[in-house]
Formats: C-alpha cells, structure tokens, sequence
C-alpha cells in the first residue's frame, strides 16, 4: 500500500528574539571576554526588561548617595518591583536576576547605615534577594529577616513573609528548619561541610524561630499547603501549637496527613502527634474522630472525656458503638471513684445496651437473612469432596475420630453466629454428634456450641446448660469453655459466665479446672475486671499448682487485662518465673506464662522497659522468650523499624551456628534433638525465641502497609537461609500479617510452602492459609486446600488442619472476619490481637498442643472475630436500608449496594445519596443516620 503523503507546515516562534537569546547564550558560557559578554547582554534585552534594569541599577545608586531622604522612597521602590514581578514557575524573577551581580555591594552598603526603620525595610529587602545567594551564603533569607524585625521600631510591626511570595515563605521554611537543627546540635556542622566559608550567624533566639516558623505556618494553611505546615512545624518541634492556627476548612486535611505520618514517626513523637490530632478534633467538635483516636492511645482519660462531652444521647449512642467494637472497658467511662455511685445510674438502658453488644447476635442474624445465608452448612457444602479428584477407597486410611474432630472445628466455625447448625444445636435427641468424639475430642465439640451460639446468651445458656449435668468430665468441661465463648465480647448485667465458672476455678478435676480458666479469659477479655484478678492471681503465683494451670491462669489474666500494664498482675508473673525450677519453666506451658505477662503490655510501647530489664536477671531460656514477647507486644502495629531491626538480628544468630553445625554431623544431630527438648542442653541456647522473633516482625510491621510489604520480603530471604525452627515460624507471620485479607502474592507463597518437606512448615502454611482467608469464601483459596485434601490424604495431621483451615475461610458463611483493625483499619482492638497470638503460639509446636488433646486452644481465635457488616440504623436504633457505594479505598471503581452490606478488609463505604447524614467517620459496623434537612427541598425543586 502506497504511504500517505503528509503536508508539512512550518511555524515560528511567538518571540523569534527570545529564541535568537538563548542560542547566543549558550556561545556566551564559552566566550572568555567579560566586557564585551556586558555588551551582547544589554543588547538582547527587550526594550521592557532594558528599562527595568536601569531603574533597579539607578535605584541601588541612590542608596549609595549621602542624601538620606532618598532612600525611603528608593526602597519602597524597590520593594513594590520585587513584589509585582511576575514569572513563569521554572524562571526567576526579572528584578532577582537583575539585583543579583549588586548583592555582594548592597550588603557591604547595609552595614554602613545606622539603626533606623529604614535600614529594617533594607533588611527585608536584602531578605529576598538572599534568595538567589542560598547555594554561596546559607540561612541569607532568614539572617536578614530576623535582622528586619529586631530593627524594627515596636510601634510598628514588619510585613508578613507571605507579601513576597509563596517561594520566598518556602525558602524562609527550608532555612527555619537548617538553623534549629543546627543550634540544637552545635554549630560545628556548617564550619566542616564549607571551610571556606565565613560562619554565618543568624540573629535571634529560639523563640524568635518559632514565632517566624509560625507565620509561615500560617501562610501555607492559607494556600493550600498544609503539608508544608506541618512539615516546618515538626522541624521546630513545636507542632502541637497546630491547633492555634487550623481554622473549620484546613483542620481535616492537616488531621489526615498528620496522621499518615504518625507510623513513620519515633516513639515518643508518635504520640505527641496523636494528642495534637486530638486536640485538633475536639477543638472543632468531630467526636467519633476524637475518641477513636483517644481509643489508639488507649487513654482512659481521654476516652471518658471524650465520651461524655456530647450532650446529644444519638451522637453518644454512635460512640457507644465505636467503643464496643474495641470492647472498650465500661468502668472506663464512669466518673473517678468518689463519684462513683452516681456514676453508674448515668447511662441509660440504649447507651447500655450498645456499649454492652447486647443487640450484636441479633442484628447479626438479621444480617445473615439479608444476604441470604441464614440456612446452616453442612460439612459436605464446606468441603466440597465431589470436586476433589480422589480415587475410591483413599478416605479410609483417615482416622474416624481424628475426622470427626476435624467436623467439629469445620461445624463451629462456618455456622458462627448463626445457632442453627445441625451437628451440636439442632441435632436429634440421642443422635448427638458430641458421641462422635473420643475423650478430649468431646470436650471440644460441646465447646463448639459456644461459637454456634456466638454472642446469644439468653438461648446459648439454656442450650449449654443441658451437658453441665454430664457425669463425663470432658464433656462438662466442654460446656465451660462454651459458656465462656458464647459470652465473648458481650457483657450481660447476670454475669452469667463468672456465676457459672467461678466455682470451677478451684475445682480438683484438671480439665474441668483448666476450661473454667480459659472460658473466663475468653468471656471478659478487654474488660479489666478487678474481680477476676483476685479469683485467678492466686493461682499463678502458688508453686504447687501445675505449670499448666498457672500458665493459662497468666493467659486469661493476659486476655482480660490485656494493655492494661497491670502492675500486681506482671510482679506476680515475674515472681513465679524467679522461683519455679528449671525443669518446670523448661516445660511447653512456659511460653503461655510469658505470653500472658506480654499482653499486659500491649501497645505500651516504652512502658515495658522496666520489666524486660527484670527478666534478663533471670537465668533460664524462657527469660529470653519472654523479652521478646514483651517487646512485641508494647509495639504492636507501631511500625518500629528499629525495634524490626533488632528481632531480625536475632534471627541471624542461627547464620553462625550454621556453620559450626557443618563441621560435624554429630553435631549437627545433637542441635536437632536439642529443638525438641527446648534447650536441656546448657552450653547451646534454646532456639525457641528466634520463632517468636519472626512473630514480633509480623506483630511490629502489621500496622501499616509499606512496612508490611518489606517484612514479607525479609521473610522470603528468612525462608531460605533460616534454621527449622524460623522456616516453620514463618507461614505463622504471614498468617498473622494479612489475617482475613487474602492477597494474592500471600496465598502463592504460603501455597508453596504448603507442599515443603518439613512437615512442620507445611502443616504451619495450612493453618497461616486458613488465617488470611477467614471468613472470606475466596474462591481460590478454597480450591487451594481442596488440592491440599487429596495432596496429604495419607497425612492425618496434615489432613485435620487442612479441614480447620477450610472451616475458618467460610467463616459465620463468609460474614466474620479475624483483622485485629477496624474503623479503616486505624484501630487496632487488643482483645484481637490477643486471641490471633495466643491462637499462633499453640502453632509454634503444633505436635504438642493443638494436634495433642489441646485442640481447643483453636477456640481463642473467639476473641478476634467479629462480623464484617455495615449496617445503617435510624435515630431509634432500628434497621433502616440505604443505597451505599463499597469499593477498595483507592480505587475509583466501586460497586452500589443497599444495606445491610458485608465490607472486605480493605473495602471502605460510603453514602451514594445526601438523603442522609452520618453519625460516625467511619461507615463501618453499626452507623446510625439522621435526615438531612435540605434534601426534601432539593426534590422538590
């Protein structure tokens, strides 16, 4: 085919001498003849710009002169050419660039004059033109300024920095932030960089820097800037005085951008931030903004204030709800003690009711009819065997009893919730699927009626109270735990779950003793109850009980008080870890013990410090396993890099060991055998806290997403360098990472690591599977471990987890979620992070507990689930459905829905009509809505 002939058409330039200009100056660079360069210069110039020269090089000659009445006017002069000049964003200004060669002279000249007002306006002047001089003479801008305003006459005051210009304020801002730097550390630094240089002295004090930092704060919030703002501010360290210059236009975009920052930020600067957000947003009356940030400083104060300063019953019925989604203790927002009495009788029943969930199984299951999942499952909907490609006859080799477990978990998990599941609730009299189970197996299917009948204590005692009577001693114990599940995250004015299991505490029976323990570490998690610590303290610390009871006394302890910093609860703990003997701290119960101390710390940050300094005086290898606990847990979700830092550090000391390993084989046997005796060996350190070290990157780095992605990364190099006892930890904090967000690249390499040849990773990956897609019937992962069914039908081991791991990713039929964040993933709730890592450490030795007779421990995963709905009410806290868009939190694409609707982990909602105004921030969890008042009239016109 012939080409197409394309007309050309040749254009000119608009400014054919601008053009002609720029050439010649590029020849100009290479001439060597100054003189005659002046020349070409002058002739180039446009008539304009020719013209503007000469009067800016006439007015610097009338400073010059000795008639001193000519200055004012000549300065003035100056300064309105310098202010109207006009350019282009790339170009410096006409007058700037003309100024520039007179600089050097206009400075020897300034020195000359005598104190008076115009020297000031000189000062200012020579202020901007310092500007062009900032790569030869640093801090020019701000020396001259300061020297502007100290010579200024107090009657009158000095033009703001924002007259000259935008660049010019961030010119100031830049040179503000160089100079506290450099007088905060010494003034050594500027000297070394640029020795030929003169020292340049800035006048003023701090207080002078601050308030100049402070008008120009004040410019950039007025222009669009606040970034900048709050970037100068920080670099004054005086940014809590943000809230002084923030007016009802600017303070929600400066909150949102300082509260980017606050996970790149060190401790304490983190929280220093947190409290200027705060302070910003009770300032302008954002209450839900205000508390839920008081909640991430877990400030009971702050909490109770911030609660209590609405006058309007619905707004403090919206916080209610906000607060029992983080199972905020009630006794927190009560007056101080001396008005206590009083301070009870304030709430009224609705306030009550949404602070205590009372109404959560209900609209939970109204939830479940709208979305049309109301119907129980059966284990065959779950596992889907007609998909699997098996050959006849493959089942048979899987222990009966081991499967029918397996059914229990799958049964309990799935129909969360719901209380209408046909094994346990609905099952026919006689036919109860509790006889499928051998011994301890019983104990974990009565349990199971506890997650059926999730949050319903009114029906869940009556359907529970029926196996308490059983002579079979797993089986009443079963039912403790039930009781204490069922009450998980609900509070009830009977306190059914302490009358029922209070009296077991102190019973002889070991599971029956144990199941009381755990149920009322599920029931009241979060809620800082004072009576359960003189009911359960007394175990941990009397040394002739198990290292099992006072080890999960610790834990229910942990989980009740959980970032509480409890100073009784943690002396006790450090006290029994003093005084038991070697071979009962070296027991498996001995990481519980010190995971139940942890927990005390949650999100304490530097609070711990204290008692990590006291466990190092201890000589056991459980001191080290400890430490580390401890410290993940006072850093939880912080994003601490150098805290990350330190735990892959010690996951590095295995790198030497590796090679003396090598030396000899025998030795190399004997550090096998040592992993599995935890460390009787007294030359070679227990290797266990390196598998907690994997964990604590997880826990620190979950916070935010940048520092997440890299800790995968680490993970991966981890994987194939690592000791056994990492490479199975780390399936476990990819689980915990990314728990019910089930990313892609997360399910490819736990997929992979599904099929290793250690067992124990494999086993580990399965599990870390079912974390990251529960409660998300992810269609992938389900075919994932479908193929992982077949894959290790031989396994039992294997087989039981790839069963629970299933039953956790259809979880409440897809309704219920594990993420430990809520409220836009801003809030952690501790009571979930609790239960994810007490569920983990079981895994850390999967062989000794929940594949043992301690199967139930997969039960603590109670406390983080909650269902993942959105559900609108009106003013009387009655169901009322609205259109809403859902779509991911950055994308544009979004799809409209009518509520109730159920929200992914990274999904976001928001209202797609003005019909209605929100209560909350957040639309998430339970919102009520008001009318707005001008939308009928819209309509109507």
């Amino acid at each position: 085919m012939p080409e197409r002939q394309v007309a050309e058409i040749k254009t000119f330039a608009e400014d054919p001498k601008n053009k002609k200009k720029e050439e010649d100056d590029k020849g100009k660079l290479s001439s060597s003849k100054p003189n005659g360069d002046k020349k070409e210069e002058e002739e180039e110039l446009s008539e304009e710009d020719a013209q503007l020269k000469v009067e800016l090089e006439m007015l610097v000659e009338r400073l010059k002169e000795p008639n001193t009445d000519l200055y004012r006017p000549a300065l003035e002069t100056l300064r309105t050419l310098i202010r109207t000049s006009t350019s282009s964003m790339t170009s410096v200004p006409k007058p700037l660039k003309f100024l520039h060669p007179h600089y050097p002279e206009l400075q020897s000249l300034f020195e000359t004059w005598s104190t008076s007002e115009d020297k000031s306006l000189f000062a200012d002047i020579l202020s901007a033109l310092a500007m062009t001089y900032s790569d030869t003479q640093p801090r020019g801008t701000l020396r001259y300024r300061l020297i502007s305003a100290s010579l200024m006459p107090s009657s009158s005051t000095i033009p703001e920095p924002g007259s000259w210009g935008h660049e010019y304020v961030r010119h100031l801002a830049a040179e503000l932030g160089e100079e506290y730097t450099i007088r905060q550390e010494g003034e050594d630094s500027p000297s070394s960089e640029k020795p030929k240089e003169e020292a340049v002295t800035v006048p003023g004090s701090i207080e002078d820097l601050h308030s100049l930092g402070l008008e120009c704060a004040r410019f950039f919030l007025g222009h669009n800037a606040e970034p900048d703002a709050v970037d100068l501010l920080v670099e004054l360290e005086i940014v809590d005085r943000i809230a002084d210059l923030v007016d009802v236009n600017t303070f929600g975009r400066v909150c949102t951008y300082m509260d980017r920052c606050v996970n790149l930020l060190p401790p304490p600067d983190d929280v220093a931030f947190l409290r200027t957000i705060h302070n910003v947003y009770l300032q302008f009356s954002k209450l839900p903004e205000a508390l839920s940030i008081a909640m991430r400083l877990n400030d009971p104060d702050l909490i109770r204030e911030d609660f209590n300063v609405s006058g309007n019953p619905i707004m403090r019925r919206q916080l209610a709800f906000l607060l029992a989604r983080a199972q905020i203790p009630v006794e927190w927002l009560h007056p101080p003690p001396s008005e206590d009495a009083d301070g009870e009788a304030d709430f009224p029943e609705d306030i009550l009711d949404s602070l205590s969930n009372t109404n959560l199984s209900k609209f939970f299951r109204e939830f479940g009819k709208e979305l049309g999942v109301a119907e129980p499952k059966s284990l065959e909907d779950v596992y889907k065997s007609h998909l699997e490609n098996t050959r006849g006859g493959l089942s048979a080799n899987v222990d009966s009893a081991r499967g029918n477990l397996a059914g229990t978990f799958v049964n309990a998990f799935v129909n969360a919730g719901f209380g209408n599941d046909k094994l346990m609730v609905e099952a026919e009299e006689g036919n109860s699927w509790v006889y499928k189970n051998k011994d301890h197996g019983m104990m974990s299917a009565v349990a199971s009626l506890g997650l059926s009948l999730l949050w319903d204590t009114d029906v869940g005692l009556s359907h529970v109270d029926r196996y308490t009577y059983s002579s079979e001693e797993h089986i009443k114990a079963g039912a403790l735990l039930a009781t204490g599940l069922l009450n998980a995250g609900v509070r009830t004015e009977a306190d059914a779950a302490l009358a029922l299991l209070g009296e077991y505490v102190t019973n002889q029976s070991l599971p029956l003793k144990t199941a009381s323990i755990v149920g009322l570490g599920l029931a009241y998690a979060g809620s800082h109850r004072e009576d359960l610590f003189t009911l359960l303290l007394p175990l941990i610390a009397d040394e002739s009980t198990s290292m099992e009871v006072a080890s999960l006394s610790a834990l229910a302890l942990g989980f009740v008080f959980v970032g509480s910093g409890n100073g009784d609860i943690i002396s006790t703990i450090l006290q029994t870890l003093m005084e038991r003997d070697e071979r009962a701290l070296g027991e498996k119960w001995g990481r519980f013990l010190a995971l139940g101390l942890a927990l005390l710390f949650v999100g304490l940050q530097d609070a711990s410090d204290a008692t990590i300094e006291t466990l190092k005086a201890i000589e056991h290898p459980i001191s080290k396993q400890a430490q580390i606990l401890v410290e993940i847990c006072s850093f939880v979700a912080t994003g601490n890099v150098l805290r990350v830092q330190r735990l892959l550090h010690l996951c590095g000391e295995h790198l030497e060991a590796v090679k003396e390993k090598e030396e000899a084989k025998k030795e190399k046997q004997k550090e096998k055998a040592e992993k599995k005796d935890d460390g009787k060996d007294e030359n070679k350190p227990d290797d266990t806290f390196q598998s907690f070290a994997v964990l604590g990157i997880a826990m620190i780095a979950m916070g935010e997403e940048i520092g997440a992605e890299m800790s995968m990364r680490q993970f991966n190099h981890l994987m194939h360098y690592g000791d056994p006892i990492i490479r199975k930890s780390i399936p476990l904090a990819l689980g915990l990472i990314s728990a019910s967000n089930p990313q892609l690249p997360v399910l490819d390499t736990l997929s992979k690591y599904s099929h290793d040849s250690d067992l124990q990773v494999a086993l580990n990956a399965i599990f870390a599977m079912g974390l990251v897609g529960a409660g998300t019937n992810n269609a992938r992962l389900a075919q994932m471990l479908r193929q992982l069914a077949v894959y290790y039908y031989k396994e039992p081991d294997c087989l039981f987890v790839v069963r629970v791991a299933q039953g956790l990713v259809h979880m409440g039929k897809g309704t219920i979620g594990i993420n430990p964040f809520f409220s836009d993933r801003n809030i952690l709730s501790r009571p979930a992070i609790a239960g994810l890592l007490a569920t983990i450490m079981a895994f850390t030795d999967a062989k000794a507990f929940v594949l043992d007779k301690y199967h139930w421990m997969l039960y603590f995963l109670v406390t983080a689930m909650y269902p993942r709905f959105l559900i609108t009410l009106n003013e009387d806290s009655e169901s009322l459905p609205v259109t809403v868009r859902v779509g991911q939190a950055v994308d544009v694409g979004f799809q409209t829905h009518q509520t109730p609707v159920r929200l992914g982990t990274t999904e976001r909602a928001e209202l797609a009509t003005e019909e209605y105004i929100s209560y909350a921030h957040v639309l998430e969890g339970f919102v009520i809505l008001r009318k707005n008042p001008g939308w009928e009239d819209t309509m109507q016109l």
